[in-house]
């Protein structure tokens, strides 16, 4: 059976991609650092729900020693991973002038080191077996920029890049590298904003409506199906229309 890390699987964005793939016959590996009560809830929903081998694993992505910990137990236990899904991630708004030293080290370091480092520890097998989907969570604000959110627009601007760079580096290896970039998805990050914003950026969403965590892991189950195989290298924005 096949199996798929989704990191920032506990909850929001990562919930919904570990349920697409369950559904659809996966292994899952849902890795989580802070929120074990719900990832470990996660994974006996979807066992019991899909009947496929589904595990919590904790892990924070910025540390390369707890990383290489976790997907050593995740092959002993469910399997080779054969599809990456860097969604580990943070979010603040705060204006340029206000972001701290730490903040802004922590904020690049969660996207930026967590990318780097689960996907060097799943990277080896991928070549040696000559296959794998590596998915990358961007953001349309790491396409366009978003004001009051300098660091988090750097960072998921650098997964664009990364994306970009490792699809021609492990195109040989018949790996395929690509990126989701998330609109306005209805998550708790959107908690800290009033119904009043919310309802702006409904409107200015040329679909007239929020996406939802399933809307994003559609769009990463295919990049991790067979029918992607001849794509490497894009940037999928699913955004309803807010960014063209």
């Amino acid at each position: 059976m096949n199996t798929v890390l989704v990191t920032g699987g506990s909850k929001g964005i990562g919930s919904a991609i570990a349920e697409e793939f369950a559904s659809l016959g996966y292994a899952v590996a849902i890795n989580y650092n802070k929120s074990e009560e719900k990832a470990k809830a996660l994974s006996l929903e979807l066992m019991k729900k899909y009947k496929v081998p589904v595990g919590a694993y904790k892990a924070d992505v910025k540390d390369r020693n707890e990383v290489a910990h976790m997907v050593a137990k995740i092959k002993d236990e469910l399997g080779t991973i054969v599809i990456l899904v860097n969604n580990a991630g943070i979010s603040t708004q705060k204006e340029f002038s206000q972001i701290t030293n730490d903040e802004w080290k922590v904020m690049l370091s969660t996207h930026l080191d967590g990318a780097f480092n689960c996907t060097q520890e799943v990277m080896h097998d991928m070549i040696y077996r000559q296959y794998g989907k590596i998915i990358n969570i961007s953001s349309m604000w790491g396409v366009t920029g978003g004001s009051c959110e300098v660091h988090y627009s750097t960072a998921k601007a650098g997964i664009i890049g990364f994306t970009k760079a490792l699809a021609k580096e492990l195109a040989p290896s018949n790996i395929n590298v690509n990126c989701v970039c998330p609109g306005v998805i209805k998550t708790d990050m959107l908690n800290i904003f009033s119904e009043e914003t919310l309802e702006d950026l409904k409107n200015n969403t040329p679909l007239k409506r929020l996406g939802t965590p399933t809307d994003i892991a559609k769009a990463v189950a295919f990049f991790g199906s067979k029918d992607s195989d001849y794509l490497t290298g894009n940037i999928l924005n699913v955004n309803g229309g807010f960014v063209i």
